[in-house]
């Protein structure tokens, strides 16, 4: 039985930018959608916030109506008291009982003043909440109006990519498998390490992809020699010679327009 070829430097260089290629289309289908799924995540939160101020403004301006049904009952009592006091000193046998009506009336009087008093205030305030009220309900038709527009937006781009996404996210585990665990371990270390996620880049006009540190002549040489694993001295970084990195790119491409 014939030996297993055991994988050479260059087809494990290969396999690595393929892998890279993949999840750099990947992050591409990402980054179109961009910040548009936290967009309507905050957009939701705030027309849930403003409904809810909409709610609590509203409940307390029925106890603001409360507020002046009560002084309003309590006017008609104290009125109803006067009148009685009124008829009861045409009735008095003294001086004494007569001044005593009197203070009653009086009282009386001085609540029936704080009791308008308190409707004057309880009906600025409903006119101030009101207005508070229409504009909150004016931010939440425009907030919900643009939240409507961002939900159909990336619905959109969810469409039109969330079928290329799980292919190609199928097609980077297949791929995974086939790259020994060492070098893979290196991989998503390094990818997970740097902000644009270039693991493996290629030199391009004698410099890293990517971090563009000047890479010298003889590393050069040998990194297009393919026959070791060659890393960035400055980012970490996998390098790759621009031939080869330029071939599967093209292979990768063919590989993606038929998703």
């Amino acid at each position: 039985m014939a030996k297993k070829t055991e994988a050479t430097v260059e087809d494990k260089l290969r396999e690595l930018y393929d892998l890279q290629l993949i999840d750099s289309r990947i992050d591409e289908i990402r980054n179109v959608r961009g910040e548009l799924p936290l967009e309507v995540e905050d957009l939701e939160d705030e027309v849930e916030g403003l409904n809810t101020r909409v709610a609590k403004l509203e409940a307390h301006l029925e106890e603001l109506n409360d507020q002046i049904k009560g002084k309003k009952n309590l006017i008609e009592e104290a009125k109803t008291l006067i009148k009685k006091y009124t008829e009861q000193q045409k009735n008095v046998r003294n001086n004494r009982e007569f001044n005593s009506l009197s203070k009653e009336v009086e009282f009386q009087e001085l609540e029936i003043e704080l009791a308008e008093k308190h409707i004057r205030e309880f009906k600025a305030q409903i006119e101030q909440q009101n207005e508070v009220i229409e504009e909150s309900k004016s931010r939440v038709g425009e907030r919900a109006e643009h939240l409507k527009h961002k939900k159909a937006e990336l619905e959109e781009i969810l469409k039109e990519t969330q079928k290329e996404e799980e292919a190609l996210m199928k097609m980077s585990a297949d791929h995974a498998k086939s790259i020994e665990e060492r070098l893979l371990k290196a991989y998503t270390r390094i990818r997970t390490n740097v902000k644009n996620g270039l693991a493996v880049v290629p030199i391009e006009r004698g410099a890293s992809g990517g971090s563009y540190f000047t890479i010298p002549p003889q590393v050069q040489v040998e990194i297009a020699s393919r026959k070791k694993i060659i890393a960035d001295e400055h980012s970490g970084r996998i390098l790759v010679d621009a031939a080869l990195a330029h071939e599967q790119a093209e292979k990768m491409q063919s590989t993606f327009s038929k998703l």
